[in-house]
């Protein structure tokens, strides 16, 4: 037995398991497959090739004082693998909608919470805990039991381990540890899994032996990773340190 609203939008070969609730204006593409007690409310916008495991909680009201029942969503890509008990809620009127893109892994028990943008291909591992307002970029992988500030920039291509406590940006393509959280290298293995040459990858760790191993103030760094003959790499590493807005993590010690 489930409830499925008949002002639902519902695609072609969904499968629905017993006791899972489908709200009003919800939309779920073709081919998804919706777990039992799975509860998706009203402003949902589920893509194709979803698969949402028990227990899940798409969609919920923000878990935001502020939030004054104004009309928001949240808006899931295709292929998306969201495990037991995950919940997502809706965005507030600072953006609107809270965004997940395609291909994620989201592991068992993940909160993502209001406002929050996940790219594409990222694998947030169990327990990991979004606050409000997160940017995600691509290929992100978070170890289980990750918890992140709200309003945190987490660059592509970059991996935390587990149990990391996050409450700066996170630049892109390096890997995060320790406590307080702290660069701990680049992600080459990541990075050649995903095609990057050995240049790239030479190139992006000689960038943050500037800004994380230099010793200078990252104002400092910045400029120096400027005077640098301009590649993707410089554009991409100096773009995203200007617009931190939280301040950079710790660097190498």
């Amino acid at each position: 037995m489930n409830y499925v609203s008949e002002k639902a939008k519902i695609g072609k070969n969904v499968q629905i398991e017993p006791f899972a609730v489908i709200y009003d204006d919800v939309v779920i593409g073709d081919n998804c497959y919706i777990g039992a007690n799975v509860v998706i409310f009203p402003g949902a916008r589920i893509g194709n090739n979803c698969r949402i495991f028990p227990g899940a909680s798409i969609a919920a009201i923000p878990q935001d004082l502020k939030f004054d029942n104004e009309y928001t969503t949240v808006e899931i890509g295709d292929n998306n693998t969201i495990r037991e008990f995950v919940t997502i809620n809706r965005g507030t009127a600072a953006s609107g909608k809270t965004v997940v893109g395609n291909n994620n892994l989201i592991m068992a028990y993940v909160h993502i919470a209001h406002d929050c943008v996940v790219g594409n291909n990222c694998v947030l591992a169990n327990n990991t805990t979004l606050a409000g307002h997160i940017t995600i970029e691509d290929y992100v992988i978070t170890g289980g039991m990750s918890a992140i500030h709200q309003f945190v920039h987490v660059g592509q291509h970059s991996i935390l381990a587990g149990g990391s406590l996050v409450d700066k940006d996170i630049p892109p393509f390096i890997k995060v540890g320790k406590f307080p959280a702290s660069y701990c290298g680049i992600n080459s293995v990541g990075l050649h899994r995903r095609g990057f040459s050995q240049e790239d990858i030479n190139e992006i760790q000689a960038i943050y032996k500037i800004v994380f191993q230099s010793g200078l103030m990252y104002s400092k760094a910045l400029e120096e990773v400027k005077s640098l003959k301009q590649t993707k790499y410089t554009n991409i590493i100096a773009t995203f340190i200007e617009k931190a807005d939280r301040g950079l993590i710790k660097g190498y010690s």
